[in-house]
């Protein structure tokens, strides 16, 4: 079969005589399918004959065309064989002659690799031996010239010995090699030795220095002491600047007069006088790159500190502030004075402490801000900021550290007698009236206050930025807090109880309106100045805290922390707002106490807005504008005051809502018209009175519109008919959303219904609830669909259209 098949891919054939299902009756009735076609079957059979005939002919042509196959195959593969052994003999004969041309090369090669490694040896050893011959008479004259003291000549060739004695190291097996590097290390040692007693003699440490200048051997002794061992040149620095110094110590002894802080300035204008003096006579005699006056400079700084240090600790009773702010002062100058003239590449323990940030804001000092000063103030006048770079900041002054105390204790003294002032002042000035610039500005206390704290924050910061930075802010945090109760807390006015009630022909009398409300003028500006300075200590405390962060020691910075005191403010903040939303709400209680007694029941048309409407917008209009305008710098608060009033007015109102009962149908349209006047004048609370329209916060208006719109359903649902009572109570469902049976209770007693309709509408609400969803919480308050605002804002308009047809 797979035969059969691979036949037919190869030679495909539609002839079914070929197919390997072959059917012979059925191939003969496809050729004669009718009795009418087997009149030709003579001619069908000569051709099947004629077809039979040519296969047999193909058949035997192939098969003797494959009778000489084998034969010529046989021959051809002889053929090949013969190509293979003659291609096999070729190869051999090339590589034959490869290998001999590679055994010529070789040899010719051969000598070449030995002449070029004997010229290589001959180079080596011409070399080496330059270098013995150098080396050998450098040595000669390098001890000749070291005992006659001809150090110029000496510096040159020491450095050229050195050089050429370390091609031997190698060698160092060799007797004669390992003898001059002996001899060298010899002549090495007795230079140091004799250009240390060379010094010595010249700057002898006991008695004054040897008259004239310095000399050229001196001079050149220092080139040869560059090439020696780096101990020499530390030792010759030592000798020089301890020699130097030398009367330093004997003129600024601790039990000398000027040894004390107050004459501290007498220290640095030596050291100036001997630097100018040794620029003058030695600056030729040291190289250069020895930085001999900054080293000079930087161990008179290492003495004074030490001196310094122990007379304080001797003389720590006489330390007082001032004196120790002068010490302070004119020893910071000195290290700036450094900071320009020397670049500080000898210090080898530089300080890891960050240099002040120019740009820090409580480092800038205004033009004028320290004007009529007196002459003691300028002892503690901060003092600009560092260069950035300074690497000599502290190398002195550090000493003054552990005695900071002392600017601590004074600073908390000064900061106590400053607040006990703000009190004094305050009570003497009285507060701010309103009217005036004053009027709910921030109180000028507070800014004296943090400039005060700035002054202390940049001074103690350039004296130390450990731990006297965190014992400043603890004071810092003491005063704040202080300042907060003293000055903001304990000058807020007090609520009174002296609002009286009101009665409807009282609430049409606009000055006994005026006189409902608690505070006056000026303290409403009190209370808006108490809360803009409190904003503005906030804000400033958080600044306070971030640059204190900045100054101190990094691994300090967690150790300061003023939130406590920013809290403190936040406070305060809120008792002000509460204090202006209390006097608010206060003096529209009486109106809406009015509301709640007016007999509802009894009225018969409806009329413009009611009296203690009237009343209400009054004190709105009275009260509003005064607080937004003194609290025009901090239009936040002024927003959460809004909101604040209006969550506690408008449930209140609903409240007295509740009260007004029983309604009529006509009272219940004239408290609708009354609501929607009110709902206007809150939506327009934050500009009322204002020239400048501004739109509301869309938080803001967001509450008053959820808020007046439940008393809006409120009074729809009283104004709706109480039959059939399926109806009313599921109107009363969709309107106002609420599941609560104390308030539909308080519905049916606004429309007056006897207690047994109550009963019987109360068990219908209970059955008309909808069943809560799986899960949810069992509360009172319904999800509902309520109406847009827009869509009441509609409902609105129809009213009022409906109650101006009537009238």
């Amino acid at each position: 079969m797979f035969i059969q098949s691979i036949c037919r891919s190869v030679f495909p054939s539609q002839d079914p005589l070929d197919r390997a299902d072959f059917n012979a009756v059925e191939y003969i009735n496809t050729l004669f399918p009718t009795e009418q076609s087997l009149a030709n079957i003579d001619d069908v059979v000569n051709k099947i004959r004629l077809k039979i005939r040519r296969l047999d002919d193909n058949i035997r042509t192939v098969v003797r065309g494959q009778t000489n196959v084998g034969q010529d195959g046989r021959q051809a593969l002889e053929e090949a064989q013969i190509a293979i052994q003659q291609l096999f003999g070729k190869i051999k004969d090339i590589k034959d002659k490869a290998e001999k041309s590679e055994q010529m090369v070789k040899e010719i090669t051969r000598d070449i690799k030995q002449l070029d490694h004997a010229k290589r040896h001959l180079t080596t050893s011409i070399t080496t031996l330059n270098h013995l011959h150098m080396l050998v008479g450098g040595v000669d004259s390098l001890e000749a010239m070291t005992r006659k003291r001809q150090y110029g000549e000496v510096a040159n060739l020491l450095q050229g010995v050195v050089n050429v004695l370390e091609h031997f190291h190698k060698y160092m097996g060799i007797p004669q090699i390992r003898q001059l590097s002996e001899r060298v290390k010899a002549a090495q040692s007795e230079l140091g030795t004799q250009i240390l007693a060379d010094f010595e003699e010249a700057f002898p440490s006991q008695g004054s220095k040897r008259p004239g200048g310095p000399s050229n051997v001196l001079r050149d002794a220092c080139l040869v002491a560059n090439v020696l061992d780096p101990r020499i040149k530390q030792e010759i620095i030592k000798k020089f600047i301890r020699q130097h110094l030398s009367e330093y110590l004997v003129l600024f002894q601790e039990n000398q007069d000027v040894a004390w802080l107050d004459k501290i300035d007498r220290r640095y204008a030596w050291i100036k006088r001997q630097l100018l003096d040794y620029e003058e006579k030695y600056g030729r005699m040291f190289p250069e790159e020895w930085c001999m006056t900054e080293r000079i400079a930087v161990e008179f700084c290492h003495i004074t500190r030490a001196e310094l240090a122990k007379v304080m600790r001797t003389r720590a009773k006489e330390i007082e502030v001032k004196l120790l702010l002068f010490a302070i002062q004119r020893t910071t100058n000195f290290e700036g004075l450094l900071a320009k003239r020397f670049t500080g590449c000898t210090l080898t323990d530089k300080r890891p402490d960050s240099p002040l940030d120019p740009t820090n804001p409580f480092l800038e000092d205004e033009p004028g801000e320290e004007a009529g000063t007196e002459k003691d103030e300028d002892l503690t006048k901060p003092k600009k900021p560092k260069a950035p770079d300074n690497p000599f900041h502290g190398i002195v002054s550090k000493c003054f550290e552990p005695h900071l105390y002392v600017y601590i204790e004074s600073q908390d003294k000064n900061l106590g007698e400053l607040i006990d002032r703000f009190v004094a002042d305050f009570r003497a000035q009285g507060p701010p009236k309103a009217g005036t610039e004053e009027g709910g500005a921030v109180l000028p206390s507070c800014a004296d206050l943090f400039v005060y704290y700035k002054k202390c924050m940049v001074q103690c910061s350039q004296l130390s930025t450990g731990e006297p930075m965190i014992a400043l802010t603890t004071i810092f945090q003491k005063f704040l807090r202080e300042y907060a109760w003293k000055i903001l807390s304990g000058n807020l006015p007090k609520s009174s109880t002296n609002s009286g009630g009101l009665t409807i022909s009282s609430l049409l009398k606009e000055k006994e309106v005026s006189e409902a409300a608690k505070f006056t003028v000026d303290e409403l500006c009190l209370i808006c100045s108490i809360l803009s300075t409190a904003e503005y200590c906030l804000a400033t405390t958080q600044q306070l805290e971030e640059k204190l962060k900045e100054k101190v020691d990094k691994v300090l910075v967690e150790r300061i922390n003023l939130t406590g005191e920013m809290d403190t403010f936040s406070t305060v903040i809120s008792n002000s707002i509460q204090l202006l939303v209390q006097d608010l709400d206060a003096a529209c209680d009486p109106a809406l106490t009015a509301m709640s007694k007016m007999p509802w029941q009894s009225v018969e048309h409806v009329g413009d807005q009611s009296p203690y409407v009237t009343s209400i917008i009054m004190h709105i209009k009275q009260n509003v504008p005064i607080i937004r305008d003194n609290l025009a710098s901090t239009r936040k608060y002024f927003t959460q005051f809004c909101i604040k009033f209006t969550n506690s007015f408008i449930p209140k109102f609903i409240n007295h809502l509740f009260r007004c009962k029983p309604i009529s149908m006509v009272g219940a349209e004239q408290l609708l018209l009354d609501t929607h006047s009110l709902k206007t004048v809150l939506l327009d609370l934050p500009s009322i009175g204002s020239q400048v329209l501004r739109k509301a916060p869309a938080s803001y208006t967001k509450i008053v519109v959820k808020g007046m719109t439940r008393a809006e359903m409120i009074l729809k649902v009283v104004m709706a008919p109480h039959e059939p009572p399926v109806v009313f109570v599921d109107n009363y469902i969709k309107l106002l959303a609420d599941g609560n049976p104390e308030t539909f209770q308080k519905i049916l007693d606004m429309k007056g219904l006897k207690r047994s309709e109550q009963s019987s509408m109360l068990e219908l609400f209970r059955q008309r609830l909808p069943t809560p969803p799986s899960g949810a919480d069992g509360g009172p308050s319904l999800s509902f669909s309520t109406p847009t605002p827009e869509q009441e804002s509609s409902r609105i308009r129809k009213l009022e259209k409906l109650i101006k047809k009537r009238l």
